[in-house]
Order: C-alpha cells, then structure tokens, then sequence
C-alpha cells in the first residue's frame, strides 16, 4: 500500500521546506544555525501541520547526526532515559551532539521533562521540542530556560498554493493522473493552514474520482469533505468544525450532541487540555451569569483533568459538559465586555472624572482630585448614586440583563439603585 501523500511530500532537504521563512529563509536565525553547523536546544511552538517534525529531521540530516525520536504520549521516564544512554553512546560516531526530538513535548509530566534536564545542561543531547500548546504554561522552567522557543505560523495562502502544485506535478502517484487545479478555495479553507490536512483533502478528492482526468472544484471538494468527515484528518488533529459543533451544542442545550461531538475529539486524539480549555470558555461565555456555578465546575472539571490525567479526565469532562448544556443560558457579560470595547474604540481616552481620581498630594486635592467622591458603604443599603462613567458618556449603557432566575436578581438589584437607568 502506498504511503500518504502527506508523507510522500515530506521535505527532506530547506530547499524543499515550505513556509516559515521568518525562521529558515535567507539569513534567518535557524538557517545561520544549521548553515554552520551547529544549533542549540529549542522548542518549535505552532499548530498542526506547519512543519515541526519535518524541520527537526531536516536539521539532523543537515548536520549528520544520530536523530532520537519520542513521543510525548507513549513514552515514559524509562524511554527517556534509554534514549540518552543511546545517545551518549551515538557521540563517538558525530562531533555534533546527537539530536532528540520529542513530539508534543507539553504532554510530557514534569518527572518526564526532569528526566530530560541533565542530558540537555551537559550536551548529551540537543534537545528539539515541537509543540501547540504555549511552552510557558506546559514545559517546567528549568528546562524552558536551556531551550529557545521558536514560532511556527500558519501556511500561508501561496505556501499552500505552493504545495498544491508541487504535489499534482511531483508526486509519483498524482502524476499518474490528469490532474486540474481548477478552483482551490474550499481546500485552502478547510486546510486552517495545516499542510498535512491540505494535502490529505487534495489525497481524498483525488481518489474519489474513478478516470484519469480530475478536475478539482470547490463544490466538488465541499461535497467529498460532507461524504468523509474525517477522512482528510488521518493524522488524528481535530478539524475546527467539530470543536465548533460542541461548543454550540452546548450553547443550544444538547448535552447529547455535546457529549457526542466531545467523544469525536477524544477519539481523534484532541488535547484534553483543549477541550477543557473550552469548556471553560464556554461557561463564562454562553453560561454566564444565568449560573455562575457553572464556571466554577468547568474550572473543577479542568483541575480534576490536571491531577488525575488520561482516559479518567474524560468523567469530568463529561459531568461539565452535561452541567452546561443543560443550565440555563445567558452571554449578557459576554456582550458587555464586547459592548464596553467598542465604545472605547468610538470614543477614545475619556477623562476619569475628578471626585473619582485618588488624591495621595495636596496639589492633587487643590486641584479637586477626590472631591465630592461619596463612600458607598456610608449610606443606607450601602448605595449612593453619584457619576461613575465619563462625563461625556453619562447616558451610555453597556451591560443588559437577559432575565434568567438568576439574573433576574442582578436585574432588579440595579432597578432599585438606579431606577430608570436600568428599565429595560
């Protein structure tokens, strides 16, 4: 059986890499590094399918040095350590220390990323990490301080152009057939930037034609994606309309659909970190002030998921995800923030008003700093209405209550402070 396209496509010399130039185009900091022959321990930070595990072999066939190879998710300390015990023996054979390159390196536990930090401070190894995860909130301090942390964006439109038509005129298998690239849109779209998604899409619609002539369109693409929904996703990497299913599942009150689009993620392999990342903005989103409690269990949830791992952080999960589908809705905080934002876009740096401005110098009270400031908790029911919005601004509202059960008691707190200014 033939290998994936994306696979077959897979650069094996910078001349071929697509993309990144900010790191590997002419007199970038890693072309200097690898033209030299000699590079440091160093993290490549960016989404699927932008070239991190291909730029870590095309370093170490750059500079002809034993390449180790771990995978965050099925190695442990043990594999760790056997690693460099093969590599300090691999020194003899190479002037350049041998390279280890572990994927998805914020999936390593802290005993796991410990295990690491001799080998890299000592030159054992020249550790290379590739992860999507922000390595100053997943990779410990010690070993993120011996490392550079490298940015990888997204493809760019002509970089995936680029690779579109380098795989119809290259590609052994491609060139067997009569290939037109007549509309590329839809596939760019549904990439999201990732290379190996693009070319799995291209790979999919290719072999769903039965003659030699494929002309490829956009309907045509749309069409092959609705028939195979994960068919392009053969390197298990979640595709943003599944996330978006789940995330409006749960605003629309399906914990059904929730929780099934939720099981999707975690059989393609999803970051559980991700999700409840997301179910953690969901809460504060979507959920809001209707039930405040659900924020607090979606942080629970994402808590349990840290201290107690894979596959148990799925019960969690799932407890948050059927609390939330099934609360009560409100995105009034949501909207308010947006709200508060754009008006300060439209109205730029307003002044603070006077009797609201601290006063610490005598020349601030003389200017009338603090002035006529009423302390709220000197008057009955520890309210007194005063100005609290510029002046310019004073009959501007931002913040409408959407009237859940719980809500409702924010909403009419403010009719009686504020009366008429809160009559919706």
């Amino acid at each position: 059986m033939s290998e994936p396209l994306a696979e077959r496509l897979r650069p094996r010399t910078l001349d071929e890499y697509v993309g990144q130039k900010h790191l590997v185009g002419e007199g970038a900091v890693l072309r200097k590094m690898i033209d030299a022959g000699r590079i440091s321990s160093f993290i490549l930070w960016g989404p699927p399918g932008v070239g991190k595990t291909t730029l870590a072999q095309i370093i170490a066939n750059k500079l002809q040095t034993p390449f180790y190879t771990l995978s965050a998710v099925t190695s442990g300390v043990k594999d760790v350590r056997d690693v460099i015990e093969r590599a300090k023996s691999g020194r003899f054979f190479s002037s350049n220390s041998p390279i280890l390159f572990i994927d998805e390196i914020h999936r390593f536990s802290k005993s796991q990323q410990d295990s690491l930090l001799g080998a890299v401070e000592r030159g054992v190894v020249t550790l290379i990490g590739a992860t999507t995860e922000n390595p100053s909130f997943e990779v410990i301090r010690p070993l993120l301080s011996r490392c550079q942390v490298y940015v990888l964006k997204p493809l760019e439109k002509e970089d995936l152009e680029e690779l579109l038509h380098r795989a119809v005129s290259t590609d052994i298998e491609l060139k067997k057939r009569h290939i037109e690239l007549r509309q590329t849109d839809a596939m760019l779209r549904f990439s999201g930037g990732d290379a190996r998604k693009l070319l799995n899409i291209l790979e999919l619609v290719v072999e769903a034609e039965s003659g030699d002539d494929v002309v490829i369109t956009d309907d045509k693409v749309v069409d092959r994606l609705q028939q195979n929904p994960l068919a392009y996703d053969k390197g298990g990497d979640m595709h943003y309309d599944i996330i978006s299913a789940f995330i409006k599942s749960i605003r629309g009150s399906d914990p059904d659909a929730a929780l099934y689009w939720m099981a999707r993620m975690i059989e393609a392999g999803e970051d559980p970190q991700f999700i409840a990342r997301r179910i953690v903005i969901s809460a504060a989103e979507d959920i809001g002030l209707a039930n405040p409690n659900a924020l607090l269990l979606a942080n629970a949830a994402f808590d349990a998921v840290m201290k107690i791992g894979w596959p148990e952080g799925r019960i969690p999960l799932a407890e948050a995800v059927v609390y939330l589908a099934t609360s009560p809705k409100s995105n009034s905080a949501y909207c308010g923030i947006n709200d508060a934002l754009a008006l300060v876009r439209e109205t730029g740096n307003q002044p603070v008003p006077l009797h609201l401005r601290n006063a610490p110098t005598s020349l601030m009270k003389n200017l009338g700093y603090h002035d006529g400031y009423k302390y709220s908790h000197d008057y009955p029911g520890n309210f007194v209405e005063q100005l609290y919005m510029p002046d310019a601004l004073t009959d501007r509202r931002i913040w409408h209550a959407q009237h859940s059960p719980v809500e409702e008691k924010s909403y009419q707190q403010m009719l009686r402070c504020w009366g008429k200014r809160f009559e919706e």
